[in-house]
């Protein structure tokens, strides 16, 4: 049935592949999409519909037009040519950058000076005091949900932008409405030949401390402060992508999970048609059950009754002793 629906959307141009876009854009026109110049005023290349267009830098979602040999005229005025790993806008050379990743390395050049310093500290550290009324924690393990979820979860290994493990095992929690509200879109996109690819949930109190401590304040938005508390500390909050249930393999949105840059951005305009298609298959179905979309980070969305939540502060070793799993004799 999976198949037999997507083989039908294609037909009928409500899905655009990539092999349509490669009969668009020639393998050099695809590379040239990214962000080039400063981090706080970049240039974005991008494609829609088969066809390549910029923001930013005076222009505003403007079409190229191809002058040959790499030249493009811009839409709202202007030049633009191809290079290997730059670009020229109007003679000005703008080098290609991954703005993400060079916030990544940094983080993790700081964080390996010391690791273990900076875990003391954080599981030695205060949560804020709640004096409001809360509705009792009831976190639900995902991997028990009927639904086609599966799991990457990046904070139990390395495969983060801090670089080192910080959950003592994988495992992902949510209060049993955010979580049955979860499954509900699971099912909803399995019609549509998608499953989900959960990140991460719930996040323990410490956790937090440790993301803020560790990313520079210009990037502080895309980690909660402490003092407030996480919405995933609420246990309301999820991470997560699509995969694709013909093949197994995660979809491709217009930036990686966990990337500190533009990209991560919910409305980011670059990328390509598809990726963009993705990220709004994925929103439309988190959304019609009650989720709301985060607008700096796509793959986040807070369940609506996240502010009825205290502040969680169990380990998940903690976390899997109350349940009394096998695992629980994970140390943090």
């Amino acid at each position: 049935m999976v198949r037999s629906f997507k083989a039908a959307a294609v037909l009928m141009g409500l899905i655009l592949t990539d092999a349509a876009f490669a009969q668009s854009l020639d393998p050099a026109e695809m590379a040239a999409v990214g962000q080039y110049g400063e981090r706080a005023a970049p240039l974005t290349v991008f494609e829609r519909d088969g066809g390549l267009r910029v923001d930013g830098r005076s222009h505003a979602d403007a079409r190229l037009t191809p002058l040959g040999r790499r030249r493009y005229r811009i839409e709202d005025g202007g030049e633009l040519v191809l290079e290997p790993v730059a670009v020229r806008l109007d003679g000005t050379r703008l080098p290609r950058h991954d703005f993400g990743a060079e916030v990544e390395a940094g983080i993790r050049a700081a964080v390996r000076a010391d690791p273990q310093a900076l875990r003391a500290r954080a599981l030695a550290a205060t949560p804020p005091v709640e004096t409001a009324d809360h509705l009792p924690a009831d976190l639900v393990d995902l991997a028990s949900l009927d639904a086609p979820i599966r799991f990457d979860i990046r904070y139990a290994g390395s495969d983060n932008f801090m670089g080192l493990p910080l959950y003592e095992r994988p495992a992902a929690y949510m209060q049993r409405p955010a979580a049955q509200a979860l499954a509900r879109a699971a099912k909803v996109l399995e019609a549509q030949g998608y499953g989900l690819l959960v990140h991460d949930a719930y996040r323990p109190w410490f956790v937090t401390w440790m993301f803020w401590e560790a990313t520079p304040p210009e990037d502080h938005m895309f980690v909660a402060d402490p003092a407030q508390g996480s919405r995933h500390n609420r246990g309301c909050a999820v991470d997560l992508t699509l995969y694709d249930l013909e093949t197994g393999k995660p979809v491709e949105m217009p930036s990686r999970y966990d990337e500190m840059s533009g990209r991560s951005y919910a409305d980011f305009i670059g990328g390509t048609t598809r990726q963009r298609a993705m990220r709004a298959t994925l929103r439309e179905a988190m959304v019609a059950q009650g989720f709301e979309v985060y607008r700096e980070e796509w793959w986040h969305f807070d369940y609506k009754d996240w502010r009825r939540y205290g502040i969680g502060t169990q380990t998940f070793s903690e976390l899997a002793t109350a349940r009394r799993e096998p695992s629980a004799s994970g140390r943090r």
